[in-house]
């Protein structure tokens, strides 16, 4: 269409077409025909969610098109549905909280005894159990489910039999000298599909000089998170993989094999408490990441910025000067690629307030950790950057059109100014365009009293699969050994070593004069006490990145406030809290 006021025809950019309760989206017209009698149209039919009943036939509805996904052997869409069904399960214990605080309102109205009080809030805590048991149990269902469906159809023999246990831990392989007869052929799954047929292929022709009979296949997967996390359950999915972290704590055990005591291996390697429980380690960083921000030098001089920003008014402002001095974007947010918003929520801890243990004692435990402090330090600070700097017009034009592969060349060429990233980034940008030594990286702005803090954490964890043979365990064990003390993968990759006695890598010369902080472990009893607090909260730290996400639309559409917001989560934070025997 041509609009009046429109001096030349807008290009066509997508087309979308509906039949029936189906649509769907493509370039062209025959595209989206295609689309729309494929998997990838969306059905839109309105379900009744509002009630309790409504959401019983609309799960039972999800569960139908489950079993279909999974006879067919679609992971793509199996991963869909059991989404499908978590978030209905999800909506389900949120109404009917709801009804039972209006049983509880209406009661309170009443001349009820206090004895009888007591008793209603013991029932409260008895079908808080009674819902986790539930949501267990349909876990266990559903994997049961797609385990026979793999079975039933040819699947492989692992995860058919009784768990092969290994008496090895990984400090005691010595490598060159240890297991270099055994025969394995193992599959690693990995999200790094651009390096397979290069990178990798020489770590495996370096490995087999010393371990000849260890036979090692990649296999590349796109949509990682989503697709490893649905295999997992089969436990027929190879023999490593980049431990995904929707995994629980507490069920690392029924998927992983144990690389060693906690108190043992942490005097070798750093960063094990994300991937341990209960004083078992059960997986193995591959790199460390450091967390900062990735940007171009050149831009930065040609805006006139002489000194790193070190507190959010001096970032802001330097993406001001950017803005006013250069053609560059200031400040690339990545928004339509979704998952590099979750980068964000990597700063609200040690790196915002300048303590190790913040994670767990100020966030998970703390009271209103989401709270303005007023010194522009803490989570609130970190989200509030982010929204400053879209209400003020520091980024894109449009976050909503935004391109990852896209966005590496641009910083490289000096399109972008900065972006919010890990330091696993550096290489990658430096990698994508001519000017590879205007890439640099620059701690997060935030001081606490005139300190500045860096968080550094696990990129993703090497894990074995817990149903391989005995041979296949002991010989991923050797393999991952190897790739963390010898291929020399973090520096590939612009991360820090996983070894504690490792030197620091200099594309990170900025952070020596800043503190690095490592998360530290959780008091025995609470280890899963986090990831109870934050799925409880539906704020998806870590996770999702629900808070950015919400950030930058609201500073989008000028609403609601950062004030408004802060408030509505430390609200959903402390009702979760309370769920979980947390009060203040």
């Amino acid at each position: 269409q041509t609009m009046l006021n429109e001096s030349e025809i807008p290009i066509l950019r997508k087309v979308v077409v509906a039949s029936g309760n189906k649509v769907a989206i493509g370039d062209t017209l025959s595209k989206a025909l295609e689309n729309l009698l494929s998997k990838y149209a969306v059905d839109i039919e309105v379900e009744n969610t509002d009630d309790v009943e409504g959401l019983i036939e609309a799960i039972i509805k999800a569960n139908k098109n489950l079993t279909k996904s999974s006879d067919n052997n679609d992971w793509e869409m199996m991963g869909k549905d059991i989404k499908k069904v978590q978030d209905l399960i999800n909506s389900l214990e949120q109404v009917k909280e709801k009804e039972d605080k209006k049983k509880e309102e209406l009661e309170k109205t009443t001349n009820t005894s206090d004895i009888n009080n007591t008793k209603n809030k013991l029932k409260n805590e008895e079908e808080i159990m009674k819902k986790q048991t539930a949501r267990r149990m349909l876990a266990l269902t559903m994997a049961g489910a797609m385990a026979l469906s793999m079975t039933a159809c040819g699947g492989g023999d692992k995860g058919s039999g009784e768990k092969a246990d290994i008496d090895l831990t990984i400090d005691q392989i010595k490598l060159g000298e240890d297991y270099t007869d055994i025969s394995a052929d193992l599959k690693f799954l990995t999200h790094k599909t651009d390096v397979i047929d290069t990178r990798f292929r020489g770590y495996i022709e370096e490995f087999q000089k010393v371990y000849p009979n260890i036979n090692i296949e990649y296999e590349g997967i796109t949509d990682y998170a989503g697709d490893v996390t649905t295999r997992l359950s089969t436990g027929d999915w190879g023999d490593i993989c980049m431990m995904p972290t929707t995994v629980d704590k507490d069920e690392l055990e029924n998927y992983f094999t144990c690389f060693g005591d906690y108190d043992t291996l942490s005097e070798e390697y750093l960063m094990l408490p994300g991937r341990s429980y209960e004083g078992k380690v059960y997986g193995i960083p591959s790199m460390g990441n450091v967390q900062g921000i990735v940007y171009n030098k050149a831009v930065f001089e040609e805006a006139g910025i002489t000194e790193i920003p070190k507190t959010p008014d001096e970032f802001l402002d330097a993406l001001q000067k950017i803005k006013d001095n250069t053609d560059s974007i200031p400040l690339y947010t990545n928004f339509a690629a979704d998952w590099t918003m979750n980068a964000w929520d990597a700063y609200i801890d040690g790196c915002a307030t300048g303590q190790a243990d913040f994670a767990h004692e100020g966030r998970t435990k703390g009271e209103n950790p989401f709270a303005d402090r007023g010194d522009g330090t803490g989570p609130y600070a970190v989200y509030d950057i982010l929204y400053e700097a879209v209400s003020r017009g520091l980024v894109e034009e449009d976050p909503t059109t935004t391109d990852w592969e896209g966005s590496k060349g641009m910083i490289n060429n000096g399109e972008i100014g900065c972006m919010v990233l890990g330091s696993w980034s550096i290489l990658q940008m430096q990698e994508a365009g001519d000017h590879p030594d205007d890439i640099a990286y620059m701690p997060f702005p935030i001081s606490i009293d005139g300190k500045q803090y860096a968080s550094a954490g696990p990129d993703y964890c090497y894990g074995i699969n817990c149903n391989s043979s005995e041979d296949e365990q002991i010989a991923a064990m050797v393999y991952i050994k190897w790739l963390v003390e010898e291929s020399g993968f973090e520096t590939d990759e612009g991360g820090i070593s996983a070894l504690a006695d490792a030197p620091f890598p200099e594309a990170l010369s900025a952070f020596e004069d800043i503190d690095l902080l490592f998360d530290v472990p959780v008091p025995e009893g609470e280890e899963t006490l986090g990831n109870d607090v934050n799925n409880e909260s539906e704020l998806g730290i870590n996770v999702s990145g629900a808070i950015p996400k919400q950030v930058l639309e609201a500073a989008l559409d000028g609403a609601p406030t950062m004030e408004e917001m802060s408030e509505e989560w430390n609200e959903a934070w402390t009702a979760a809290q309370e769920k979980y025997g947390i009060t203040h």
